[in-house]
């Protein structure tokens, strides 16, 4: 349905609708911690939403809701986040880190495409994703959820994947609501502390977190999440200025705002800014929140705080509009249970597209000719407490790593494991296998160094797989210590003594700090969380059947101590390094290496149209691809503004010996920064346009315009 109908149609039901119909709208119960019994009160209440339910209970709480007065449907929701991960037959796509190794717009889109096919065939309608915080500070615990700690990359990529969860029209029986979170700055927490104060100030917020939603918001997201945290010592879940007058008056949304986990008795509980729930639940709606996440007792507050003259109607009017609209968008009234495509969950089809997911992620970091394997070698031994982990290589948001899945639940197939990928691809070139765990992700009695290196010796090489476990990643669990947990350091150095050709993987949920994995091996593949068939495309990438493609989209540091590494620093450092560190980190944003090599030359750019030229030769031996990358860094600013700011990239495929012209358009806004006053303006002046394979200076060329 169209928006305008949408909203004619929400107003007029709007206008049959009792005090206590309209607070019910707001309220999204969570199904999991009340009982079946229990939300199907809620659902006679007229509950907006209802969280986690799957299957005959979400059909059994539809029916219920129709039934009451006005027959109002039921949004359900579902932490969708890498694919329909709680569904155990669901296809299952790398992390949303992994995927921006893709650097591929069109990639991330399919995960979307694939993902809401899948969630609408079990009849639900609304995923809690793409996360557009930025993972800058890596001990963070939640970085595996971003798109890296770029503004520009992230937006693109949240940008394709609501496109891809929501298509071209919100009734499509195919497609579901997106919702872009966390809103805003989560990521930023001090000492990244997960939902801490983010001590950010407004200018700041326009310049790096903000635009990754406004990006989202011109793709048509449907539905924003509030963040946890504060800024300046505000709660997001009370803050009106980021909440309507920036959210909805500056970016022009339309949709509805939802909290996150129970943000509205946080305010009383956690953060103590409110004294009583009807103080927060009249704040949090005055500041512009629509639907209330798991915090029940909004319901009676909202009522009471009506009844006495603490809140007035006309807010939880405004807040019932956004969600009725959307409902009507989604065509719920004619159709309330999303159809989706029958017999589509894991199919074929689909867990192909996760393999080639899988297969855009990886992220060749050093390689001193040990890859692809020679013929030559007849023996490899994998190794390491990753290499068989099919917890690690899924990362969390799963049915047995989601905060509220059966831990212990039994992963099911298909998957395939490094270990299994290195066997299977291994068979093809004729080459044997040998497995040794090593040593666990934490130290344990089990762990067995020596026996994993008797093992290694027999083996003309060492594919060692380190990372982090799924009690290391996710919600809550931020790092102080970015160095390899247990004996993983140990168990590497004891290997490094074998004399044998080793290349380092890892499978992680975010970068972690291995220096002597870097230093010391002849090869180092990025996998990150790569999902079902991630360890099919590391051991393709091995044997040379994938040339690996991936790009980096976040810094790797050297030591926990050096956080944040980001790229786009701000200059003015007095000596540019730490005493005892290089400021540079370990791996930069934007690096990714390929069996073939490329060169750029000729680089030019018209000050006029804004148009950069420049010659992509692959100067190597075989076909493959790379992402070439266009920095800015504007040299003279009325307020310090980063050393480098990707503004634009473009991924090109080239024969062996093939070299084609590029012809990039940029833009004027590319060019803005945010002034003292907050104002986004382009100033007059010189800029510098780089470009390269990576943010590494040595690795760019350079011109300059003049503006």
């Amino acid at each position: 349905m169209k928006r305008q109908e949408a909203m004619q149609k929400a107003s007029e039901l709007l206008n049959q609708m009792t005090v206590e119909e309209k607070v019910a709208q707001m309220i999204q119960v969570p199904y999991t911690t009340v009982s079946h019994r229990g939300a199907l009160r809620w659902a006679e209440l007229g509950a907006g939403s209802f969280l986690h339910v799957l299957g005959d209970n979400a059909r059994e709480l539809q029916r219920t809701a129709l039934k009451t007065r006005l027959g109002i449907p039921v949004i359900f929701g579902i932490d969708a986040i890498h694919g329909h991960g709680l569904n155990p037959h669901a296809t299952i796509f790398p992390s949303q880190l992994a995927a921006a190794c893709s650097w591929n717009p069109d990639i991330v889109r399919k995960m979307g495409e694939v993902t809401a096919c899948e969630v609408a065939t079990d009849g639900l309608h609304w995923t809690f994703s793409p996360v557009l915080c930025l993972g800058r500070d890596t001990r963070w615990g939640r970085v595996d959820e971003t798109f890296g700690e770029d503004p520009m990359l992230a937006g693109e990529l949240g940008a394709a994947i609501v496109r891809g969860y929501q298509g071209d029209d919100l009734d499509d029986d195919e497609h579901i609501l997106a919702c872009a979170k966390h809103y805003l700055a989560y990521g930023e927490a001090v000492g990244a502390r997960d939902a801490c104060d983010s001590e950010v100030t407004e200018r700041k917020i326009r310049e790096v977190f903000l635009p990754p939603f406004e990006k989202a918001v011109k793709a048509g997201c449907a539905t924003i999440m509030t963040a946890y945290g504060s800024i300046d010592g505000l709660p997001l879940t009370i803050n009106h200025r980021i909440l309507h007058d920036i959210l909805r008056d500056e970016l022009g949304f339309n949709g509805f705002v939802v909290t996150d986990w129970d943000n509205a008795r946080s305010l009383v509980t956690r953060q103590f800014v409110k004294e009583t729930i009807e103080d927060a639940a009249v704040a949090a709606a005055q500041a512009g929140n629509d639907m209330i996440m798991t915090s029940l007792e909004y319901y009676d507050a909202m009522l009471n705080a009506l009844k006495c003259g603490q809140a007035d109607i006309s807010t939880v009017d405004e807040a019932v509009l956004h969600i009725l609209t959307i409902k009507y968008e989604m065509g719920l009234f004619d159709r309330p249970e999303k159809k989706g495509r029958s017999g589509c969950i894991g199919c074929e089809a689909h867990l192909n597209a996760s393999l080639d997911a899988a297969r855009s992620t990886i992220t060749l970091l050093k390689n001193d000719g040990m890859l692809p394997l020679s013929d030559e070698i007849r023996t490899v031994a994998v190794i390491g407490p990753a290499a068989d982990d099919i917890r690690a290589q899924y990362g969390d948001w799963t049915y047995f790593s989601h905060p509220n899945a059966d831990k212990h639940a039994h992963p099911e197939r298909p998957y395939v494991t490094l270990k299994e990928g290195i066997e299977a691809v291994g068979q093809r070139h004729k080459v044997q296998v040998l497995y040794a765990e090593g040593c666990s992700h934490i130290e344990q009695s089990t762990d067995d160094l020596v026996n994993a290196c008797e093992i290694a010796k027999n083996a003309d090489a060492i594919i060692y797989a380190v990372g982090d476990m799924i009690d290391q990643i996710g919600e809550s669990k931020d790092r102080a210590n970015l160095s390899l947990s247990g004996r993983q350091d140990e168990l590497f150095e004891a290997l490094l003594t074998l004399g044998k050709p080793i290349c380092t993987v890892l499978i992680a949920s975010k970068p972690l700090c291995i220096v002597k994995e870097a230093e010391g091996s002849n090869a180092v593949i990025c996998a990150f969380n790569g999902g079902m068939f991630g360890g099919q495309a590391i051991a393709e990438a091995v044997f040379g059947e994938l040339n690996p493609s991936g790009h980096l989209p976040i810094s790797f540091p050297r030591h926990s101590g050096q956080v944040p590494v980001y790229y786009n620093y701000l200059p003015g450092w007095h000596n540019g390094n730490y005493c005892d560190l290089p400021a540079s980190p370990l791996f930069a944003f934007g690096e990714g290496l390929s069996y073939t090599s490329f060169e750029l030359s000729g680089l030019s750019c018209d000050s006029e149209s804004l148009t950069v030229h420049l010659h992509v030769q692959n100067t190597g031996n075989r076909q493959g691809s790379t992402v070439v990358q266009i920095y800015q860094h504007d040299l003279v600013s009325s307020v310090l503004t980063p050393v480098k700011r990707l503004i634009a990239f473009e991924r090109v495929t080239l024969e062996a010996g093939s070299g084609t012209d590029l012809v990039i358009p940029l833009h004027r806004d590319d060019f803005a920064l945010v002034n003292t006053a907050c104002q986004t303006v382009v100033e007059p002046g010189s800029f510098d346009i780089l470009a390269g394979l990576s943010s590494k200076d040595e690795d760019l060329l350079r011109t300059t315009i003049l503006l």
